[in-house]
């Protein structure tokens, strides 16, 4: 009807396609130009075939049930629905098949070509792998992305055992979980193991992660239906279920064997998050002490906390809407933020801290000490807060490194650690864009083999430092500088 070519829904009923949900809604309206009159209730075999409720994304093969209101993962009892989705893929792969064709005649004879790199002289493949939307999920595509990049994360994943989840006459096709495999197949661990496997190989333009997404709503609810979601608390929840199904043992495989095979995890390394350690605390996780001290009697109190990424807050006097480019008022820096973090205060009346020698609760201040600092240091500028009854997006440039992020000072005992082993260099970033926290888009910034790439969803382009450096950061990663013999302090 628009003549749009954006996600196209294919009504199961009668086979007419029109636009989805989020873009004009002509499907929805093709469902409700199909009720049958209120006079006919009586009928509801009929009622089933008349009302067109049923319909399917011919993007991500989802399909939606208008009745309910709601994304369905059911089939029929002869499986029609696995069937229709099979035959979109057939299509789909035929159709890409002659489009590969097409786009390699464009390569020979095109000599400018945003897929080539000239690197030392040589053209080489940009072999960067998009991964589709399936539905406002740039917020869990930003964040694989990002959690790509970090090699040391990403090939712990990538070395583990593969399982197939169905065997028979479907091996070796594409993968869709349907109800009826049960919650036993469900593995968060082997779904982001493929998706994983699947990005950087070059070997197709984007990927489709509909199965990880589909194990996302198993076991996290907070994140089933298709509205747009925290980028932050996504990979907070990714890595919390991915820490437990490791410490559960993997694929028969016990966890313990899989860490032993890699030596540079070892024991000593490792922060115990909600139990044994894993990969994920390996990497990701760091020791705060937490030092609070009683104003009326002066008691200290100190205890430690494990992290795995530290939330910063934008500190008040920057928060007015400020652009780089603009010069009026001081420029917000990340040390700012984290100066911030680890300043002595003051607990307002709602934080009044129990002091045991006093026995009640009194006026006390406190103060964040970073006891171990992790491999991968993942900072999240908290850019979304409550005001009154609106949650308000603080959209203040906070200046940044890329490279040589100095964390002594937030140290502890910074005497005891090594001359190179408290900088970090960047590796990724998350950027939101738009105004609130339910609506906007999501895209990263990734460092791969010295080159810097942006990730928006199924585009992938090749930039430049000076454009990651002009990013208004969500959430950077920053990965441990290797100490080298001789090398130069930044």
């Amino acid at each position: 009807v628009c003549r749009s070519n954006k996600s196209p829904w294919v009504c199961l009923t009668c086979s007419s396609v029109h636009c989805g949900r989020y873009v004009n809604g002509h499907a929805k309206k093709h469902y409700e130009d199909a009720q049958i009159p209120m006079s006919n209730h009586k009928k509801p075999e009929k009622q089933e075939k008349v009302q067109h409720t049923v319909c399917m994304d011919c993007s991500s093969y989802s399909t939606y049930c208008y009745r309910c209101d709601d994304f369905v993962v059911n089939d029929t009892k002869l499986g029609l629905v696995q069937k229709v989705r099979e035959h979109l893929q057939n299509l789909e792969n035929s159709a890409f098949t002659s489009d590969r064709h097409r786009k390699r005649k464009l390569l020979e004879n095109s000599s400018l070509n945003s897929k080539l790199l000239k690197v030392n002289g040589s053209t080489t493949a940009l072999c960067a792998t998009g991964l589709r939307n399936l539905g406002n999920t740039c917020f869990m595509n930003a964040i694989l992305q990002s959690l790509s990049n970090i090699q040391q994360f990403c090939c712990y994943f990538k070395e583990l055992p593969a399982v197939e989840l169905r065997n028979g006459k479907t091996a070796g096709r594409r993968t869709y979980h349907t109800r009826s495999q049960g919650d036993n197949n469900v593995s968060l661990v082997e779904e982001f193991r493929k998706t994983l496997c699947a990005l950087w190989q070059g070997s197709q333009t984007a990927f489709s992660p509909e199965s990880l997404f589909y194990v996302v709503w198993k076991i996290m609810p907070n994140f089933r239906g298709y509205q747009q979601q925290d980028a932050h608390e996504f990979m907070r929840y990714l890595l919390d279920h991915l820490h437990l199904e490791l410490q559960g043992g993997f694929n028969g495989v016990s966890r313990s064997v899989i860490l032993q095979e890699n030596s540079s995890l070892s024991a000593s390394n490792k922060c115990c998050i909600n139990g044994a350690s894993t990969v994920v605390t390996a990497i990701f996780g760091g020791i705060l002490q937490n030092e609070v001290n009683c104003l009326i009697c002066g008691t200290e109190s100190r205890k430690f906390d494990p992290f795995l990424d530290l939330s910063l807050d934008i500190p008040s006097q920057f928060r007015n809407k400020r652009s780089k480019n603009q010069e009026s008022g001081p420029m917000c820096t990340l040390r700012d933020c984290l100066r911030s973090f680890t300043d002595l205060e003051e607990l307002d009346e709602t934080e009044l801290y129990m002091c045991h020698k006093c026995k009640k609760k009194q006026k006390s201040t406190k103060k964040f000490w970073i006891q171990k600092l992790p491999k991968v240091l993942c900072l999240h500028l908290k850019r979304f807060h409550w005001t009154a009854y609106l949650r308000n997006k603080v959209d203040t440039y906070v200046e940044f490194p890329l490279r040589g992020l100095d964390m002594k000072c937030y140290l502890l005992e910074p005497e005891n650690s090594g001359p190179e082993s408290c900088l970090y260099d960047l590796v990724a970033v998350v950027v939101h864009h738009g105004s609130g926290v339910g609506s906007g888009h999501y895209t990263a910034y990734a460092a791969h083999e010295g080159r810097w790439f942006h990730f928006n969803d199924s585009t992938v382009t090749l930039t430049d430092e000076e454009t990651v450096g002009k990013a208004k950061a969500y959430i950077l990663f920053y990965v441990e500088r290797q100490a080298r013999p001789g090398a130069d302090k930044l």
